[in-house]
C-alpha cells in the first residue's frame, strides 16, 4: 500500500514538473516579446533578456505609422471575416445532409470529398495561382478568404458531419410537426445544438486563415493588399537594414493580440466542443 501511495505521489510530481515547464516554455517566449516592444534599440542589443528602463510607447507608433501594421491588419481581417462566412456556408448543409439523408453514392462521394485531406497544398499553388490570374482575381483578400475555405472543406466536413450526427433525431422530429422544413430545422436545431462543435471547427479556422502564409504570399502580389504574415516578413527583411527592433516586436504584439483574444474568450467554448467529441457515428 506504501509503494503504491509512493509512485502516485512521485507520478504526480513528475506530471506538475512536465507541465509546469512545458508552460514555461510556451508562456516565456510570449512574455519576452511583449515586454521587448517596450526596449530602445540600445537596451536590445545591450542584453535582449533584460526588462526596458522605460516603456517606449513610441515603438507600436512606429509599427503603425512605418511599417503599416494598421494596413496588413485590415487585410487580414477581410481574408479571415470571409474564409470563416464562406467556411461556413461551404460546409454546413453539406455536413448536415451526410450526417441524415441516405442517398445513392453517399458512402463514395463522401470518401471522394475526404481524399482532399491528403492532398498538401503546396501541389495546388501553381494551379490556383494560374486560375486566379486569367480571371483577374489577385491581390484580393475577399478571394484569398474564399480560397482558404474552399481548401479546408474535406477537413471541416468530417469534423461537422460528426458532431452532427451526435444531435439527437427526436429534436428534428418535434421540430418537423411544427412545421419546421429541412432549412429551418438546420439553423434553429442543428446548428444551436452543435455549437460546441462548430465553436472547435471555427477557432482552429480562424487561427489557420489568420496566420497563413504560402498561399497569401503567392496571390498577393502588391503591398497594399499584404495580409499580417506577409507584412511581418517584409517588415522583419527592412528592419534588419534600419534596426528597429521595437517597432518589430511592437508589430509582433499586435499579430499575437487577436489570436490571444479570440483563445481567452473562447476557451470555455473549445474546452465543451472537445469534451463533447466530433467523432462519433
Amino acid at each position: 500500500m506504501k509503494d503504491y501511495r509512493l509512485s502516485r505521489t512521485l507520478g504526480t510530481a513528475l506530471a506538475r514538473v512536465i507541465l509546469i515547464t512545458a508552460s514555461i516554455l510556451v508562456v516565456f517566449p510570449l512574455l519576452w516579446t511583449f515586454y521587448t516592444s517596450f526596449k530602445t534599440n540600445q537596451e536590445f542589443f545591450n542584453s535582449i533578456w533584460s526588462l526596458p528602463k522605460t516603456l517606449q510607447w513610441d515603438n507600436y507608433v512606429r509599427a503603425f505609422e512605418t511599417a503599416k501594421i494598421d494596413q496588413f491588419f485590415f487585410n487580414s481581417l477581410i481574408a479571415t471575416s470571409s474564409g470563416l462566412i464562406s467556411m461556413l456556408v461551404l460546409t454546413v448543409p453539406p455536413a448536415y445532409a451526410f450526417s441524415r439523408f441516405e442517398f445513392r453514392g453517399k458512402k463514395i462521394l463522401f470518401n471522394f470529398i475526404l481524399s482532399g485531406m491528403f492532398v498538401s497544398g503546396t501541389f495546388t499553388i501553381i494551379p490556383i495561382f494560374l486560375m486566379m490570374s486569367k480571371m483577374n482575381l489577385l491581390n484580393k483578400p475577399v478571394v484569398l478568404g474564399i480560397l482558404y475555405a474552399a481548401g479546408a472543406i474535406p477537413y471541416n466536413l468530417f469534423l461537422l458531419t460528426g458532431f452532427f450526427k451526435g444531435v439527437s433525431v427526436d429534436y428534428e422530429h418535434a421540430a418537423s410537426i411544427d412545421g419546421c422544413g429541412y432549412l429551418r430545422t438546420l439553423l434553429h436545431v442543428i446548428v444551436p445544438l452543435s455549437s460546441g462543435g462548430l465553436s472547435i471547427v471555427m477557432i482552429f479556422s480562424f487561427l489557420g486563415y489568420w496566420n497563413e502564409y504560402i498561399l497569401a504570399f503567392t496571390l498577393l502580389r502588391e503591398e497594399v493588399f499584404y495580409t499580417i504574415p506577409i507584412g511581418m516578413v517584409r517588415l522583419m527583411e527592412i528592419q534588419q537594414f534600419a534596426t528597429d527592433w521595437g517597432a518589430l516586436f511592437a508589430g509582433l504584439v499586435t499579430v499575437m493580440f487577436p489570436v490571444l483574444l479570440v483563445y481567452i474568450f473562447a476557451q470555455k467554448k473549445l474546452t465543451q466542443g472537445l469534451s463533447i467529441g466530433g467523432l462519433k457515428g
